[in-house]
């Protein structure tokens, strides 16, 4: 879901109860498909909802809990246990750098100030204008690719600073040109 659409579904899921869209029901029977039990397929089915709405929020894990046939307690727990699922709204391109040993060993602090100056926000917060919020996670699982890099759901490895204040610009320009980064 691009801009306007995935703004128009954060506003409806505001004032009601959210629901799926038509490609989001379809992904979500897919992937159900491929998983033997509905509790196998909980997490695929969460990013499905993250990429639909943006944030899950409670609202969300009854809805998955609801389409899946799980106890909402159960999506609850999955949801807020694992960091990659957002339980607060973020900037379109989420940065999220890496601060596990093997990242932080080969520079991610500098990455991370480098994004900081850049962006002039600290770890934690999103731009005024919602495009960026930079976060730090524990491990994207790219140890021998150091440090690395998650903007949305693209890595970039062996991420220097000055790559990362190049990447802020590729960023940037693709969105003033509607293009990917």
């Amino acid at each position: 879901m691009q801009g306007s659409d995935m703004q128009q579904r954060k506003d409806a899921s505001a004032t009601s109860a959210p629901t799926f869209g038509a490609k989001a029901l379809e992904e979500i029977a897919r992937i159900r498909q491929r998983y033997p039990t509905n509790q196998a397929a909980l997490i695929p089915v969460l990013f499905v909802a993250q990429r639909e709405f943006g944030v899950i929020t409670s609202e969300v894990m009854a809805l998955v809990a609801a389409t899946l046939d799980l106890p909402a307690g159960k999506v609850a727990a999955t949801a807020t246990f694992y960091t990659m699922f957002n339980k607060e709204p973020v900037g379109r391109h989420h940065i999220q750098v890496c601060k596990n040993i093997s990242c932080y060993l080969r520079g991610s602090d500098e990455v991370t100030r480098a994004f900081e100056d850049e962006l002039d926000i600290d770890v934690g917060m999103t731009t005024d204008d919602d495009c960026f919020t930079l976060s730090e996670v524990e491990c994207l699982a790219a140890c021998g690719r150091a440090p690395v890099v998650q903007v949305n759901e693209t890595y970039h490895e062996w991420v220097t600073p000055l790559e990362a204040r190049m990447l802020v610009d590729r960023l940037r320009a693709a969105d003033k040109s509607g293009g990917k980064a």
